[in-house]
């Protein structure tokens, strides 16, 4: 099987989405990506439409109610004015736009989206994900559309339809004509929105999507049913059969901490503590940051080093751990299972003396020849901090800071 990155969660931006959309017939306005605001006029001009959008691309949401740090309100904007196109994406552009999701430091905009704006009869709530419970696609929607769908519900569940499908049987023709019926849709856009739902389920299918969700999906004055605005999800195990996909990844929206750590196939995920944590195993690195807190302690990532750590994975993860200016004591918790602790034990000593180490650094090994891996700690000579359980290890980490 071919191998590929690890991408711990990989978002996509709007013009990306279409792009997609495009490729599976699912209808959506047009509109094209510019990086410049003489690109976003030419674009604009080419439309030719009585109304249209200019929106930032960034990995956030709630663009249209930020505001950029130069004073600019908004990054959605509507105009008649091809002119004022150039203009709007002129502000936007190289400028960072803070949201309710970006935090103070706000996101850099470096492309917008032109696109056609299209007259609302009505704004409906379409999504596609992967049910934990039956491990089937389900089909989630609601007539109450462009709004948050986790408030719609909590206060007015009824508004809520819901349909399972058979993973092998796929999408059905009954299925399509329930959901229809229950969005209220007739006559021309019904039939509209049965093919829009039809290609949407293929291209989830097809790109192995954990989650597509469009909101709003709408209905137009003039009869049609369109994709407006969309968010995906892929299955991270399933990209190496989809380098289109993996290609439209944006390091420049992600940290630089997880995009390093994809580099050596590291899971990772900064948080806001000073305990920097090391284990092998999402369940035991979570049970570590519970122990962190449970000790009075803040944790300052998730990092999974997996099942087989190398000396090089050490290495790298000590790298983007000390590239954390807040990170104040460094926790490892390996449990050797198949992995052998003393192998682990000699690639953390290595990976401190290779990096220069100057942290507190707590190591905590059990399972497969630990007494070994314990005793290549102490003769070392490093000042690392041995433990002999969970609770040790965190009580000393919390200690240390």
């Amino acid at each position: 099987m071919a191998s590929v990155r690890t991408v711990s969660s990989m978002n996509i931006h709007e013009y990306q989405a279409k792009e997609l959309f495009d490729r599976f017939d699912v209808p959506s306005p047009r509109g094209k990506m510019a990086e410049s605001a003489e690109a976003a006029k030419a674009i604009a001009e080419e439309i030719g439409s009585d109304l249209m959008v200019v929106k930032a691309q960034v990995h956030a949401g709630g663009r249209g109610k930020g505001t950029f740090k130069n004073g600019f309100q908004g990054g959605v904007h509507l105009t008649k004015d091809p002119a004022d196109i150039g203009e709007i994406a002129g502000k936007m552009i190289g400028e960072t736009l803070v949201t309710k999701q970006t935090g103070d430091e706000g996101r850099l905009v470096r492309k917008v989206m032109v696109a056609d704006a299209v007259e609302i009869k009505h704004e409906y709530y379409l999504s596609m994900l992967m049910d934990r419970d039956t491990s089937r696609p389900v089909i989630v929607a609601s007539v109450e559309g462009g709004m948050d769908i986790e408030e719609v519900a909590e206060n007015r569940p009824e508004k809520i339809i819901k349909q399972l499908i058979h993973p092998l049987a796929g999408l059905q023709a009954y299925e399509v004509r329930k959901l229809t019926a229950a969005l209220g849709f007739k006559g021309p856009a019904a039939k509209e929105f049965g093919k829009l739902l039809k290609n949407l389920y293929k291209l989830f299918v097809s790109l192995d999507c954990d989650m597509v969700e469009i909101n709003p999906l709408v209905e137009t004055k003039d009869g049609q049913v369109l994709a407006l605005d969309a968010k995906f999800g892929f299955d991270d195990n399933a990209l190496y059969r989809h380098p289109e996909v993996l290609a439209y990844r944006d390091i420049e929206e992600e940290d630089p901490r997880e995009v390093a750590a994809s580099e050596f196939d590291l899971s990772y995920i900064g948080l806001d503590g000073n305990i920097a944590c090391l284990v092998n195993g999402a369940g035991l690195a979570m049970a570590t940051m519970d122990a962190i807190k449970f000790s009075g302690g803040d944790p300052a990532n998730f990092l999974d080093v997996g099942g087989g750590a190398t000396k090089e994975q050490v290495v790298g993860a000590f790298n983007i751990i000390q590239s954390d200016p807040k990170v104040e004591a460094i926790l490892i918790n390996i449990f050797g299972g198949i992995m052998d602790c003393d192998i682990i034990a000699n690639g953390v000593v290595a990976a401190v003396q290779e990096t220069g180490l100057k942290l507190p650094l707590i190591v905590r090994l059990e399972g497969n020849n630990v007494a070994a891996g314990r005793e290549t700690l102490k003769a070392s000579g490093l000042a690392i901090t041995g433990a002999e359980d969970l609770a040790d290890a965190a009580k000393k980490a919390v200690a240390s800071v």
